[in-house]
């Protein structure tokens, strides 16, 4: 069992945390929006694009998997907000930083997700 912190920026260890929806018993099971956001965040730090393309909406799913561009480093992920609309959708704002070629970089996102027969998926975000 792994010890390192997680990504998402949670006092966790990752298999704590992330790692548990990631794989596992609890595989794809994160229990709301903004712990899916944060799985998919660590995700792209870990690159698991298989796990990406799982939690990605079917109705807005990208028909490739993401690729990940050698040398960037993601830097950190600030939540803003997480509102819940009614039980099955919800609404993450975040601030997410990294670093590619010496130049920083920040995508601020408010994502859409939805949750379907139990289990939550990102649907799409609009960036500030």
């Amino acid at each position: 069992m792994s010890t390192d912190p997680c990504p998402c920026g949670r006092p966790a260890a990752y298999d704590a945390c992330c790692g548990r929806w990631h794989s596992g018993p609890l595989h794809l099971q994160a229990p709301d929006a903004e712990a899916l956001m944060r799985s998919r965040y660590s995700a792209f730090v870990k690159e698991r694009a298989e796990y990406l393309q799982l939690t990605w909406h079917p109705s807005t799913r990208p028909g490739e998997p993401p690729t990940f561009e050698p040398g960037l480093r993601w830097l950190g992920l600030d939540v803003k907000r997480h509102q819940r609309t009614d039980d099955d959708h919800a609404t993450v704002e975040f601030v997410a930083r990294s670093k590619l070629g010496g130049r920083a970089h920040r995508l601020h996102e408010t994502s859409r997700f939805v949750r379907e027969a139990g289990r939550w998926y990102y649907v799409g975000g609009d960036v500030a």
